[in-house]
């Protein structure tokens, strides 16, 4: 098992203007299935579902054991217009559509006491509402070389883990542990009573990266391409760092910056 790292903060490190954010629903990806009774088996089987999309209105027995199912493991259900299901696929989906998750997410309270027990100084990713595929793959790729433990995720509000992040990461994603939350409140107030330092980064931070002491245990959080972290989080964390960036662009792309921010982490505890 890799090393621990969060990041806390990038409140707008992000591809605010000139990157468009990607779709999170192909249409043709392999991990899709429809109807109600193909989703049904995928659940009996014991398969890990990334999300699931329900006709609004669309009621019956079956559909509401798979939501409450859904519920109960905190997998994300959108209700959508009919419209949304059939861009998504042609054939009788009969109002509800799933996505199988290629990976297995593992609970960042396993994670942390396990990384501990190793004798390490856990390093943890909180990525607040990534939902760019390619940015969430890349980010994981980097992570993974930087000896990053866990990545934290939202359950709503992130990049679907198919073909496209799967690919961008290189493999990581199958390597690294991705922890999915219901509450990134709660998640943040766990790793700082487990002794982590969270830090937020992003160009309204209080000092530089270079002047901060990154070299504990610690919990890092980059931001979502569209608007960065949410308020609500920047009021929990340790600290806010900002990435010096003298150039007249003052946002950088979300994997980017955490590159940055994970190799700065790396460099000071080689130190």
């Amino acid at each position: 098992m890799q090393k621990f790292y969060i990041f806390v903060g990038t409140n707008h490190y992000s591809p605010v203007s000139n990157m468009m954010k990607q779709n999170t629903t192909p249409k043709n990806d392999s991990n899709m299935v429809f109807g109600v009774h193909p989703v049904e088996e995928v659940i009996k089987a014991g398969k890990e579902l990334e999300k699931i999309f329900v006709q609004s209105g669309l009621r019956s027995q079956q559909i509401s054991d798979i939501v409450r199912y859904a519920k109960e493991h905190e997998v994300p259900v959108q209700f959508v217009p009919i419209e949304k299901l059939n861009r998504l696929t042609r054939k009788n989906h009969q109002g509800i559509v799933a996505f199988v998750c290629p990976i297995s997410y593992q609970t960042i309270e396993n994670v942390v006491p396990m990384v501990y027990d190793e004798g390490r100084m856990p390093f943890v990713v909180i990525l607040d509402r990534v939902t760019d595929v390619r940015n969430f793959g890349a980010i994981a790729r980097t992570c993974y070389a930087a000896g990053v433990d866990a990545i934290v995720i939202p359950s709503r509000g992130s990049a679907l883990i198919n073909g496209d992040a799967m690919k961008t990461s290189a493999g990581a994603l199958s390597l690294i542990n991705v922890c999915r939350v219901e509450n990134i409140k709660d998640t943040i107030d766990f790793l700082k009573a487990s002794g982590l330092k969270v830090i937020a980064f992003s160009e309204k931070g209080k000092q530089t990266i270079w002047q901060a002491d990154l070299t504990g245990p610690i919990a890092i959080m980059m931001g979502s391409e569209e608007d960065g972290i949410s308020e609500a989080y920047l009021k929990r964390v340790d600290d806010h760092l900002v990435i010096p960036m003298p150039g007249d662009i003052d946002s950088l792309n979300v994997s980017v910056a955490t590159g940055i921010v994970t190799f700065e982490v790396v460099r000071q505890r080689l130190q």
